[in-house]
């Protein structure tokens, strides 16, 4: 039997229903008309299995419900779901990065924060795991990721996040690129995936940068620290291009905001001149460690400079990086769609947006079904197929992501 006949015969353990706060609103609604598409042109139905009580709910018009999480003057919530999920298998939503929502404490506007974020999930989760088959947790960004592992006299908020989560009753718990993904072990009876966007960045980056070239005397990969090593190796065998490191020398003897102040970047690797660099890392906050290496690799002659993060937070804005790139230091800077990104960041030239929404709606496709992801959750063979037809022509440069 192919995988597409498999995948068309599979059969959803309850009704999907997916509650996406408002923080993911946009994302949540491009994956539900992915899933409302790929159900209703894959699924090969019959009339008779159409009305089966297995089939039920399989294939809808929608799959978002209909929430809110409104709040008393004194800045307390609550959590509302304004449809039955009784029986369903419920899939919540939540993007705890997005600031720009606010609510309002006595007169006063407060933008939301992660903890705000944290707090309405679990709400929802109040208001209708109960009912619900089973309860999935969708939270790309994964809160308090940083705050993974214990140095001193500190809390771990990730850990306990995920303990809290799991007491709450919830089965399957998805993030991407995790900070640091073993902080699954602070619930390992619980499901946990993390996700990597690795197909998607090589697809966009390939697609819309001219004259992109995978081969060692055009291409090289570079880990900016020790932590994104293994990202930078994977995608350097994938693409069988060498690589290169930075390592941060730190002032151990300063803290200036809650962290040791970063000396130097140190470069290991081979040379980079006349090369298109590739760096990598799982998330843009400030920005400066970024800004660092691509001038030091900029000063050491490489040609130019493809940053790709899975998360694009840009806490101090886009001001420094446009400056970067009018300077010619950095020429592009991909991420995700899996968080919030201000608007301007959106219009700005060097910015390209890896789409995440039809691998997402797979996701939840799969786990919906207790199917095995099988290849289509492996970026490894989806990547060599797409280099073989790029090589055979098959895609051709259009300025924009192909689905």
């Amino acid at each position: 039997m192919s995988n597409q006949s498999t995948e068309n015969n599979r059969l959803p353990v309850a009704p999907l229903k997916i509650a996406a706060l408002e923080s993911c609103r946009d994302l949540a609604e491009k994956v539900n008309a992915y899933l409302v598409r790929m159900r209703a042109s894959g699924a090969e139905a019959t009339d008779e299995r159409r009305r089966s009580l297995h089939y039920r709910g399989y294939d809808a018009d929608s799959y978002l419900l209909s929430i809110n999480c409104p709040r008393f003057g004194t800045g307390e919530g609550k959590g509302v779901i304004n449809e039955s999920v009784r029986g369903a298998d419920l899939f919540v939503m939540v993007d705890v990065t997005n600031y720009s929502l606010t609510y309002k404490v006595d007169g006063n506007e407060n933008h939301m924060s992660p903890d705000d974020h944290f707090q309405d999930l679990k709400r929802i989760i109040a208001a209708g795991g109960a009912a619900a088959h089973r309860v999935n947790v969708i939270m790309p960004f994964l809160y308090e990721g940083r705050q993974h592992r214990r140095t001193k006299r500190e809390s771990l908020d990730c850990a306990y996040m995920l303990t809290e989560l799991a007491n709450m009753g919830i089965e399957n718990f998805i993030t991407f690129d995790a900070h640091d993904p073993r902080v699954q072990n602070a619930t390992p009876l619980s499901g946990f995936d993390n996700f990597m966007p690795t197909y998607q960045f090589i697809k966009t980056c390939f697609l819309n940068i001219p004259d992109m070239k995978a081969d060692k005397d055009h291409l090289m990969i570079i880990s900016p620290d020790e932590g994104a090593m293994d990202r930078a190796i994977y995608i350097s065998n994938i693409l069988g291009v060498d690589i290169g490191m930075f390592y941060k020398r730190r002032d151990y003897s300063k803290v200036v905001d809650g962290r040791n102040p970063i000396v130097a970047h140190e470069f290991l690797g081979a040379s980079v001149k006349d090369k298109d660099v590739l760096i990598i890392d799982d998330m843009i906050s400030s920005g400066e460690s970024m800004m660092d290496t691509a001038k030091n690799l900029k000063d050491r002659g490489c040609k130019r400079v493809i940053v790709c993060a899975t998360f694009g937070l840009f806490t101090n804005g886009v001001k420094s990086f446009r400056e970067k790139y009018d300077a010619g230091i950095i020429d592009y800077v991909c991420t995700t769609n899996l968080n919030y990104r201000r608007p301007e960041l959106l219009e700005e030239p060097w910015y390209l947006e890896a789409d995440m929404s039809p691998y997402l709606a797979y996701i939840i496709d799969s786990l919906n079904a207790d199917a095995s992801s099988g290849d289509k959750l492996s970026s490894t063979r989806k990547i060599q197929d797409f280099l073989k037809n790029l090589q055979n022509e098959e895609y051709q440069y259009f300025g924009s992501v192909i689905e």
